[in-house]
């Protein structure tokens, strides 16, 4: 039995938890925490799906990989937009207009001519060149539960028609696009084809009707097709962030063809939908979609081709992020995501080299990384020595505590309700939660807007006099008794009501993996304590946690923003009343609003960036620090680890469809897997004699016992 077990382990590494087809594989792995919900550009707006949106859709532009401040940069149009702007009267206006003066802009995009979407279905045709896989019967779909029970494929090129087809999606009624609102605000006629589709919607359903509505029959006027490969894309007065909108998946292409096949009766009870099975024209494509275990992306074999930059930092070069300069793109052929709900596992895999990089959570960031006297961080010597690299960035994100400014209690516009939420606000100890948390890894947030956007300021001038007194040169949390003393001014003295002398109770919603685990819920318990208050933590999937959002059933809740693009308007039009979550299904989860900042924001959105936009932000900041709708909780600090086999990792959360760049050196991950991973034989030997000089002596005597029988 020891010799056999010696035999099955040679040359196998025992605990690799992949199949073995898959070693030596030009294979990038990777986990993801939280199971997606949307893979429909039209409809997704979360990090989490992000990670495998910009890896299979291709919008007009890109972030250059390298460069900080990040560029915008071409990746499907053929060179940048061209922006003509015109007043009232229809006349050009020459660069650099006053933004007073511009009634109308005008976005020319010319795509790359000979891209072509990757192999699906929804293009497979007979001979006739008619649809293999339309009008589709349920026999026809008893078999099928994935595109790859669909035995035929084809693909075409991209056209300009794409990008106008998906433009108009996001007016569809049933998509509910989370950008409906504020695209509506800029894109010409956007809002009047969503009136027009409600309504035909409304009456199709009163006639018994439904069905796949064909946009094509729509005509809209914001967007005007010139030729196969132009489009103009009609904006209301000014709008400078529309370009960076051009680099998300809102903008990618989606062609009619795929609307047309997933629409069919019986596919969407099969998960058969866009928003289940994307298609783009992108460096992969999704070929394994088991949110709950595995999802696996593969290159697309009809990717248009790029080559790696060739210019970035003065430190990219040592960093060895040039090595590649000019080589074609991209270079691993699969990309496979595993699920892991626990960071333990996660962290175990990643140690044995079976992930090719992790992050740093609090449980095992001393066993990562060490912090110097003067507050610098280095790799610990266990990870030095595995040949681990560590990436640090300051993540332009921030997380935060939001108010329902719709719920009875800590919402509203009234005194009572103001007071409540700052006395919150000021008993929370954030510089603790980074520093018990995080590690460290944070900056106290004062507002919505993180350092390195315009419109930050640091020290004196940069904090929130509402919760800190600036003293001995830095900010300092004012002292929990001037939040009792809010507290009590709100109607709650000792956290009871005075009307009724009832606890003060609180519900906190989040997700296991945000303030859910146990250990935080201590920690918050503890600081609500502070107030004799009452905190009850409701922790739920993430997709349930999206449902109570969109609903307005929360009353206070954790999340977090990573900005879409390097403006203050992505930050502060979170706070911005047409955005309302449950009113519009906008992106301002704490549905607040206050007509003196929408109006300055109304102004503030269209400007450059120079003095006067910076006086109109910080008097925006003001009012969101008087009103209180969110516990302002901390910019992040970004912590990464990856393995010395994997390269051309650069840091930036911004820059979202970075997978093509990156490299894996397979021999390398193999051989220190095997070291790594060895099977330790020795205790089982020492079983199997153990085993013997407990067996032998029985079997000797019952030997000698059937002798002496047999005698």
């Amino acid at each position: 039995m020891l010799l056999a077990s010696l035999a099955a382990g040679c040359g196998q590494v025992w605990n690799d938890p992949y199949p073995i087809a898959e070693r030596g594989q030009n294979i990038l792995y990777t986990a993801f925490t939280q199971r997606p919900k949307h893979l429909d550009p039209v409809q997704s707006y979360s990090e989490d799906e992000a990670t495998f949106l910009y890896q299979i859709y291709e919008p007009p532009l890109q972030y250059h990989y390298l460069k900080r401040p990040f560029e915008l940069n071409v990746a499907a149009a053929e060179r940048m937009p061209v922006l003509r702007q015109f007043d009232a009267d229809g006349k050009l206006l020459p660069p650099g207009a006053d933004p007073v003066s511009i009634a109308r802009s005008e976005y020319e995009i010319r795509i790359r001519p000979g891209i072509r979407y990757q192999p699906h279905p929804a293009f497979a045709a007979d001979a006739k060149g008619q649809p293999l896989y339309l009008g589709l019967t349920a026999a026809d779909l008893a078999d099928k539960r994935s595109l790859g029970d669909f035995p035929q494929t084809g693909t075409r090129e991209l056209t300009a028609d794409d990008y106008a087809y998906q433009i108009k999606r996001l007016a569809h009624p049933r998509l509910h696009s989370p950008v409906l609102e504020l695209m509506g605000d800029y894109i010409v006629g956007l809002k009047d084809l969503h009136a027009r589709l409600a309504a035909d919607e409304k009456a199709r359903a009163a006639k018994g009707e439904g069905g796949w509505i064909d946009l094509r029959n729509y005509p809209m006027s914001g967007v005007e097709v010139i030729d196969r490969y132009t489009y103009r894309v009609h904006i209301k007065g000014t709008y400078p962030q529309f370009p960076y909108w051009l680099a998300m998946p809102f903008f990618a292409p989606v062609p009619v063809e795929a609307d047309r096949f997933f629409a069919q009766p019986g596919m969407a009870e099969r998960n058969l939908t866009l928003d289940w099975w994307p298609i783009g024209t992108g460096p992969y494509m999704l070929a394994d979609n088991n949110p709950n275990a595995r999802m696996v992306l593969v290159k697309n074999p009809n990717f248009r081709g790029e080559t790696y930059p060739c210019e970035g930092e003065p430190e990219d070069k040592a960093e060895g992020l040039l090595a590649d300069c000019g080589k074609t793109i991209p270079f691993v052929d699969q990309v496979v995501f595993t699920r892991e709900k626990e960071s333990i596992p996660y962290w175990n895999k990643f140690l044995q080299g079976y992930y090719d990089a992790s992050g740093v959570s609090s449980d095992n960031f001393d066993q990562a990384v060490q912090m110097g006297g003067q507050g610098d961080v280095s790799l610990s010597d266990e990870m030095a020595e595995k040949g681990i690299k560590l990436n640090t960035s300051v993540a332009p994100t921030v997380m935060y505590m939001g108010f329902n400014m719709l719920d009875p209690v800590v919402g509203g516009n009234s005194e009572r309700a103001r007071k409540l939420r700052l006395a919150i606000s000021i008993a929370i100890d954030q510089e603790e939660f980074i520093s018990v948390f995080q590690n460290g890894r944070g900056v106290p947030a004062m507002h919505p807007i993180p350092p390195g956007i315009f419109g930050y300021r640091a020290d004196e001038a940069g904090i929130n006099p509402n919760v800190y007194d600036w003293i001995d040169g830095k900010p300092r949390r004012k002292p929990v008794e001037e939040a009792r003393r809010l507290l009590a001014e709100a109607g709650y003295p000792g956290g009871r009501d005075a009307r009724t002398g009832e606890p003060l109770v609180v519900n906190l919603d989040t997700t296991g993996s945000g303030m859910g685990d146990k250990s935080t819920v201590d920690w918050l318990n503890k600081q609500f304590r502070k107030l004799d208050m009452q905190l009850v933590v409701r922790a739920t999937d993430y997709n349930r946690f999206q449902d109570k959002i969109r609903k307005g059933n929360a009353q206070l809740f954790y999340w977090g923003w990573n900005a879409d693009y390097p403006d203050p308007e992505n930050f502060l039009f979170l706070l911005y009343g047409a955005q309302s979550k449950v009113k519009s299904q906008g992106e301002n989860a704490a549905n607040y609003e206050n007509a003196e900042y929408d109006r300055l924001f109304e102004r503030m959105k269209s400007m450059p960036d120079n003095p006067e936009r910076q006086a109109i932000i910080e008097r925006m900041l003001a009012i969101l620090q008087h009103d209180s709708p969110w516990v302002w909780g901390f910019y992040e600090k970004a912590y990464t680890l990856q393995h010395g086999w994997l390269f051309n990792r650069k840091p930036g959360k911004i820059a979202r469809n970075t997978l093509k760049y990156q490299r894996v050196d397979v021999a390398a991950r193999e051989r220190l897997r095997a070291e790594w991973n060895r099977p330790v034989l020795w205790p089982l030997g020492l079983v199997a004699l153990f085993g013997a000089l407990v067996v032998t002596p029985a079997v000797l005597h019952y030997r000698r016992r059937e002798r002496a029988g047999g005698s």
